[in-house]
């Protein structure tokens, strides 16, 4: 990519697109295009349409996805699989249409089996059921895989797909009912830590209430007191997390640096780029690539850790009444080594990264 390159990214002021956009500015791409919901409907095939005929971008970055929790991916089963479709075939069909250099497609880990082994390895893909919650969801991602292989295969297109572990950092969703562990972590310490020193003012203004009374009782049904944050389970499950910003710069290195036919080794056991036709004789598949660090942490840990950051002297509860979830959801990401790219940010770095920003915000 040149400097200049118009470069469209969908999805910019998601938690990985924001990233995307900050690393393209520092590193000194000046031609960024993207749209709001408002302005562009990437759910509308005309509108998807018309807006690549009249940008012609060069590039394309597709982040832009209808995400959401596990409540929300069970209750909203049809809008997650519909929506998530209809964005990626307008997306990537009309990048085909309009002669789109490079697209890089991102997805989510959850495409996985429910028991995949650990770490995940690409190849594991497709090899036994999915997390039923999450299933509409996952399929469409592995969908937008697909269509990325696919296209690739019999038009020549440069499609790579990148599928990020459990993600976090500025701009995340620190919305205690909708929001993931790490910034649900954050948020409730922070506020039992601040009614543990009877900041009451700073309570209600983080919750946007009238009153203490009020800001109590709601936080009451999360677990959240003086002297004490629940959470649920029994702290045992194990997650990986990789800081938002170091996923943004995965995500321009293999936009700068590798294309669709490095993702796959050829039956010869060369990379010899991938044009239609040439490979009629070899069955290409799990093409993408897993983003992550390889290390995970158990849930009580990360707890403790975010304790301590914080500063909260409270008590952290684990309430085993509640569900553990899936005990371990850990990346392979030997590909990606491979392919020239680590993590820098470690997970104490990070989380302190991320208060921060959050503090920043208040």
């Amino acid at each position: 990519m040149n400097k200049n390159s118009k470069i469209y990214i969908a999805g910019h002021r998601g938690l990985v697109g924001s990233a995307i956009v900050k690393n393209l500015e520092a590193k000194g791409y000046t031609n960024l295009v993207y749209r709001t919901h408002k302005e562009l409907d990437l759910v509308s095939q005309e509108a998807v349409a018309d807006f690549f005929e009249t940008e012609k971008p060069e590039y394309v970055i597709l982040a832009a996805a209808k995400v959401g929790g596990i409540v929300a991916n069970n209750t909203y089963r049809a809008e997650f699989i519909y929506e998530n479709l209809a964005i990626q075939n307008n997306v990537i069909h009309c990048s085909y249409l309009n002669g789109v250099k490079k697209l890089l497609f991102l997805g989510s880990t959850c495409i996985y089996p429910k028991e995949a082994p650990q770490p995940m390895p690409e190849d594991c893909l497709l090899t036994s059921p999915l997390e039923y919650t999450n299933e509409p969801y996952a399929i469409a991602k592995i969908a937008g895989i697909k269509m990325c292989e696919s296209y690739n295969i019999q038009y020549g297109t440069n499609y790579i797909s990148v599928m990020p572990t459990n993600l976090y950092g500025p701009n995340d969703n620190f919305d205690l009912e909708k929001s993931h562990v790490l910034p649900a972590l954050i948020r409730k310490i922070h506020l039992a830590k601040l009614l543990n020193e009877g900041d009451e003012v700073a309570v209600i203004k983080d919750l946007g209430v009238e009153t203490i009374e009020e800001a109590k009782a709601y936080l009451s049904k999360f677990g959240v007191s003086a002297d004490k944050v629940e959470i649920w389970g029994t702290g045992n499950p194990r997650r990986e997390f990789l800081y938002s910003e170091d996923m943004a710069d995965a995500c321009v290195y293999l936009l700068e640096n590798r294309d669709f036919k490095d993702t796959y080794k050829a039956l010869d056991g060369s990379n010899e780029s991938c044009t239609p036709n040439s490979v009629k004789t070899q069955e290409i598949r799990n093409t993408h690539i897993n983003i992550g660090t390889g290390v995970d942490i158990s849930i009580k840990e990360l707890a403790q850790t975010v304790q301590n950051i914080i500063g909260f002297k409270g008590e952290l509860y684990f309430n085993t009444d509640k569900p553990d979830g899936t005990m371990k959801k850990l990346t392979d990401v030997s590909k990606l080594h491979g392919l020239g790219w680590k993590h820098t940010v470690e997970l104490d770095d990070g989380i302190k990264r991320m208060y921060a920003w959050y503090l920043n915000q208040k």
